[in-house]
């Protein structure tokens, strides 16, 4: 059979009404048009659907059939719809963030939560990488949007900061250097450090600037995760490079000390970036402006 959504609806709007007339009103169809989509449905059928009598009309058992599964062609069509939708207006599907490292752990746990939980269907990966990764990502067509630090060109790219994010010197109390109220880069290159493993965004970033001051980190042990680097620094292995938001957070169990890291690489605040905000998806949208970001376009 070769029915089409507008012949289903409308035999269910004669089987309700228990008429051909009106049927044809509730489909807003004219009765002549009705008549004769109906004919032709029962022909396609090659068997009759409806019993025509002086009052109306009744099912046949094919008939019957034909209502029960035009029903639920329609419904799963509604269905269908409203699914398709959901991904339309971005509150189903999988988003693909890119975010370094201090974004991952400090910014976007607590800021994501809200968002998120009102969003029961929606996916999000998370992907850690370097800002400049990030960057050449976007700039490339390979992402979507990210979470980068200001201390990255981004060319032609949209820049939007959304918090600040400096990097401070995490040392244990009793540190020759603890009462410092700023420290440059250059005057911890000797000191022993606990740094995170390399393979962390963060991590990357710090070697990058160690190299280009031709004095490679002197790395006691790496740890995972930035709450056992701070735990370590409070025993006083070594002394850190993390953001400030995270030796806040371990300050009063480590016992340790922050001071900040004065070069200009390190004074970041954490930006979102993206190429063109009408080529981002609605639900990038969403999560842009829920982070602070706002429309822009060249």
């Amino acid at each position: 059979m070769r029915l089409d959504v507008e012949d289903l609806r409308l035999f269910l709007c004669v089987a309700d009404a228990g008429s051909i007339t009106g049927g044809a009103r509730q489909a807003h169809l004219a009765l002549s048009s009705a008549s004769g989509r109906l004919s032709a449905i029962e022909a396609d059928a090659g068997t009759a659907l409806l019993h025509r009598h002086a009052r109306g009309i009744s099912l046949t058992e094919a008939g019957a059939t034909l209502a029960h599964h035009a029903r639920l062609i329609l419904q799963q069509r509604s269905q269908l719809r409203e699914e398709l939708q959901s991904f339309a207006d971005g509150t189903r599907g999988t988003l693909h963030l890119y975010a370094n490292t201090a974004a991952l752990t400090t910014f976007l746990p607590a800021r994501l939560g809200p968002w998120l939980a009102e969003r029961s269907r929606l996916r999000v990966e998370l992907l850690e990488r370097t800002s400049a990764d990030i960057v050449s990502a976007i700039a490339a067509g390979q992402a979507e949007a990210g979470i980068v630090s200001d201390a990255v060109d981004a060319g032609r790219l949209h820049r939007q900061p959304v918090a600040d994010d400096p990097l401070v010197v995490l040392l244990p109390a009793s540190h020759h250097l603890a009462a410092a109220h700023e420290l440059a880069f250059a005057d911890v290159l000797g000191e022993a450090f606990v740094a995170l493993g390399d393979d962390n965004a963060l991590q990357t970033h710090i070697n990058e600037y160690a190299g280009a001051a031709g004095r490679p980190l002197n790395v006691r042990i790496r740890m995972k995760a930035f709450d056992g680097l701070c735990a370590l620094v409070g025993h006083g292995v070594g002394i850190g490079i993390v953001p400030r938001a995270v030796a806040r957070q371990h300050r009063r169990k480590t016992g340790t000390v922050a001071v900040p890291l004065g070069d200009a690489w390190a004074r970041r605040r954490l930006c979102v970036c993206f190429a063109a905000w009408s080529a981002l998806s609605p639900s990038m949208r969403s999560l842009l402006q829920y982070l602070g970001a706002t429309p822009a376009e060249r």
